[in-house]
């Protein structure tokens, strides 16, 4: 059993109040929602905050509105609650089944939407023990100067693993953030970077405080998730799609793969193949080689990168038929 180090902890009720206690202790403070990724890491040395800022007791952080056409959802609204809301499951499908595709369900219940969009990014050769990375002389992202997975490699290629992540780029989501400066809007899909180390552009002392959906009576959503067991694992692979569909025709289609590299990667031959076409004509196997093709993942992950590219085409084909694209099943 791992210990926890010493920590100070600090449970504010206000969102002003956990932007101002992380002004004042600064790079020694660090944000924890329900902990489920935080927790272990600290246990494992990744992390040594002298004090964790808790956003459980910030009422206003949490929950699923409608508001302007769309949806509100709040950082701090569980996965659990988020994978069973009706608004959710009806207007943003792909974002309610990645809710529900992440951990087993004590991590869901605990685990919210702003820690899983904020998740760090992992690699084979970081999430170990200290004495683990010590004996193989630590690496870029925690302690040392070597990428084991990129030799010779100056950049992190730790993998992106968070399951909403590929849903709300999909979806065409927002998120705001709040801190000392004000609020500001961030779409998703410009909130990751490719650096593995620093993989979002939230400042240490911002806040997600919700994520907008914009939602149609004509979109249709799907994700798909591959891992190793039903459960508990984090994605192998993970793929969203979005498809906005008018008189039967594909007015516009997103198609996002993850699990590959530091970000999530939206897959440019989508579009292309599909807008204008009926949705019974689009060339789903053509679609899914294309993906394939444009992915390269790394080996930073468990899961031969080999065979994670070849399933790029098998999930992307189960995700555009699951959202009712490409002709129907045979009777």
């Amino acid at each position: 059993m791992l210990p926890l180090p010493s920590f100070a902890l600090h449970r504010p009720t206000s969102l002003e109040g956990a932007i101002a206690l992380l002004a004042e202790l600064g790079p020694d403070a660090v944000l924890v929602a329900g902990g489920t990724d935080l927790l272990p890491n600290m246990k494992h040395g990744l992390l040594a905050p002298r004090h964790l800022v808790s956003l459980g007791g910030i009422g206003e952080l949490a929950g699923v509105r409608i508001e302007k056409g769309g949806l509100r959802i709040g950082a701090m609204t569980t996965l659990d609650a988020l994978a069973k809301d009706g608004d959710v499951r009806e207007r943003a499908s792909a974002l309610a089944e990645a809710a529900a595709a992440v951990g087993g369900p004590h991590h869901r219940r605990m685990g919210t939407l702003g820690g899983n969009l904020c998740l760090d990014t992992r690699c084979r050769y970081f999430n170990q023990s200290s004495f683990w990375r010590e004996a193989l002389g630590y690496c870029l992202k925690k302690d040392g100067d070597t990428c084991h997975v990129v030799k010779g490699g100056h950049n992190c290629v730790a993998a992106a693993s968070n399951d909403t992540a590929t849903a709300a780029i999909a979806l065409d989501t927002t998120l705001m953030l709040a801190g000392p400066r004000g609020t500001r809007m961030v779409p998703v899909r410009e909130f990751y970077t490719a650096d593995g180390i620093h993989n979002t552009v939230r400042a240490p002392d911002e806040i997600v405080v919700s994520l907008d959906v914009p939602v149609s009576a004509h979109r249709r959503s799907a994700y798909e998730k591959l891992r190793r067991r039903g459960a508990i694992d984090f994605p192998l692979l993970s793929v969203a799609v979005r498809a906005d569909v008018a008189d039967g025709r594909v007015s516009a289609l997103e198609v996002v793969v993850s699990a590959l590299a530091a970000r999530p990667r939206t897959v440019r031959a989508a579009a292309a193949l599909a807008v204008g076409r009926a949705c019974v004509d689009v060339p789903v196997g053509e679609l899914a080689l294309a993906a394939r093709r444009e992915c390269t993942p790394m080996n930073n992950i468990e899961g031969d990168a080999v065979w994670r590219k070849e399933m790029v085409a098998v999930f992307v084909r189960r995700a555009l038929a699951r959202a009712g694209l490409g002709p129907a099943p045979a009777a």
